[in-house]
């Protein structure tokens, strides 16, 4: 049985992963400046960055239409036996919904509500892959995607507040306390939204170190097979440490770097980075 595994391109996945899973992505729409652009197409986080620092207000993004998904779903259903598509999670974007709509009339089209983000995402469409190579029943893949979206572990740290603060999800109070006390906050994906958890105080490096050991050092239930380490653009030696600790705290079979995409460099902005995973069966 051959099927087509999509995915918007909130999953954050690297071109060579893409390109080595066939992989065929729908891009979201992000508009800057009064125009419209598609995301990792014509318009890539550094176009964002510099943007704002000029001046210009936040970047925002647009769901993928339902008649953008219908042409390609109906297209790959007809030329696969069946399609698999791994949307953005439904608490985020209207994204899921429209193409849910799309492949309502299309009986070989499953659509997967991820209820994740980026490489949160990305680990639900990677496991799709996996799947779709071993069994031919679409309805036992996507009960045991749906099933897999709740072990998912998503949670970035943030080193920087004022896109939070320009995008109306921080008050300029709070962001000026955690400033001035040096704070840097994690945030969590839990039941299909970002929440603020444990807040970090001091030097970034010393801070992103001890957050990556809380996640990883103590955890008896975490898959092996792959972490990703995915972030908007942060110093080297941000990069570096967080690569020593998790291979310090865990022996992962493969440990993927991945640029967060538009959507996550839209609403947290430069100094972003998360380590996301997937946990064991119960």
């Amino acid at each position: 049985m051959r099927i087509k595994i999509t995915a918007d391109s909130t999953c954050d996945l690297s071109p060579e992963l893409v390109a080595q899973n066939d992989i065929e992505i729908f891009p979201l729409f992000v508009n800057k400046g009064g125009e419209s652009f598609l995301d990792g197409v014509t318009i890539q986080p550094a176009d964002i960055f510099a943007h704002v620092a000029n001046g210009g207000d936040l970047c925002t993004t647009a769901a993928v239409p339902v008649g953008i998904y219908q042409e390609r779903f109906e297209a790959l259903a007809r030329e696969y036996d069946a399609v698999i598509h791994v949307s953005l999670g439904s608490g985020f974007s209207v994204t899921h919904h429209n193409a849910c709509v799309a492949a309502e009339e299309l009986p070989n089209v499953r659509v997967i509500d991820s209820r994740n983000l980026s490489t949160g995402q990305g680990h639900v469409v990677m496991e799709a892959c996996k799947l779709a190579q071993t069994c031919d029943d679409l309805d036992a893949i996507k009960a045991e995607l749906d099933e897999l979206t709740g072990r998912v572990d998503t949670s970035f740290l943030l080193d920087r507040l004022d896109y939070m603060v320009k995008g109306g999800r921080c008050s300029f109070v709070a962001a000026l306390g955690a400033n001035l006390l040096k704070l840097k906050p994690c945030i969590e994906v839990v039941d299909n939204k970002m929440i603020v958890a444990k807040k970090y105080r001091g030097n970034y490096v010393k801070c992103m170190e001890n957050y990556v050991r809380d996640r990883l050092e103590n955890a008896t239930d975490i898959l092996p097979e792959r972490i990703f380490i995915t972030h908007t653009p942060v110093p080297q030696a941000i990069s570096e440490t967080v690569h020593r600790t998790v291979r310090d705290c865990m022996n992962f079979e493969h440990i993927y770097d991945t640029n967060a995409g538009c959507t996550i460099s839209c609403h947290c902005g430069e100094g972003c980075l998360g380590i996301l995973y997937i946990h064991e069966k119960s």
